[in-house]
């Protein structure tokens, strides 16, 4: 993101010396910690005015809701409800609804930060392996607060498999499993997204008229299927932490 972004260059001022600090205790060089910290700041503006479009979209759906007469913003959101509900419904079940305002929120903002790479210019905010791993980390999070909620104690079960005798030798390999979820997820899309940055960014810089569009559209592909297989993943997660049936 060019630094005459407003909302970076304020980023970079509330945010530079606590960065500083801290990637001058992993033992990194001043030029290193100023360079990570301009592509975090950079990528967090793009994420907040992603949050800001969002939170504006659904208070304009919400402002124009009409039973007669829906608009085209009501008709788009209706269409994503409709959809990302048959699809919690199919992988999740029974109590899908009280999920779909949190995936729905993932793919959309996933699927925003991922298209933002097509404006010149402007670095995909998922080829920063710091935003996937953030989505990842709150999906983590996420999942399990409601396994506990759902489960209670019994949650734990999920941990110590269906043989007690063998929960003293299943519950460190669950644990590494459940960790490996964020290390999964973060790599996916942030491996996928950089590769069609790189790939794109090759194309202009060679010719850069008719020729790029294919990987324009290769672009537009990747960035549509890594936000649902987040959004997939983020429902089989659950659909796993909530079940009764360990």
């Amino acid at each position: 993101m060019p630094e005459s972004f407003a909302l970076t260059r304020f980023l970079d001022l509330l945010l530079r010396g606590f960065e500083f600090r801290m990637y001058h205790a992993i033992g990194l060089s001043a030029a290193d910690a100023a360079q990570r910290a301009a592509k975090i700041n950079s990528a967090l503006a793009l994420e907040v005015l992603i949050a800001a479009i969002l939170i504006a979209f659904f208070l304009i759906v919400r402002a124009s809701l009409s039973v007669e007469k829906p608009g085209a913003v009501q008709h788009l959101a209706e269409i994503i409800h409709e959809q990302v509900g048959t699809l919690g419904d199919q992988v999740i079940g029974h109590g899908y609804e009280r999920f779909q305002a949190f995936v729905t929120c993932i793919f959309i903002f996933i699927l925003l930060c991922n298209l933002s790479g097509l404006i010149p210019g402007i670095d995909t905010p998922t080829g920063n392996p710091s935003v996937p791993l953030a989505l990842a980390v709150l999906t983590f999070l996420y999942y399990n607060f409601h396994g506990v909620r759902a489960n209670g104690f019994g949650y734990v079960k999920q941990f110590i498999g269906p043989v007690p005798a063998l929960a003293i030798l299943m519950f460190p390999i669950e644990i590494i499993s459940h960790l490996a979820r964020m290390l999964s997820l973060t790599i996916r899309l942030y491996a996928n997204m950089f590769a069609s940055d790189m790939v794109s960014l090759v194309w202009f810089s060679l010719i850069p008229l008719a020729v790029p569009l294919p990987f324009m559209v290769l672009h537009i592909l990747v960035s549509v299927i890594q936000a649902l297989v987040f959004m997939l993943l983020a429902m089989i997660y659950l659909s796993m932490a909530v079940a009764h049936e360990h």
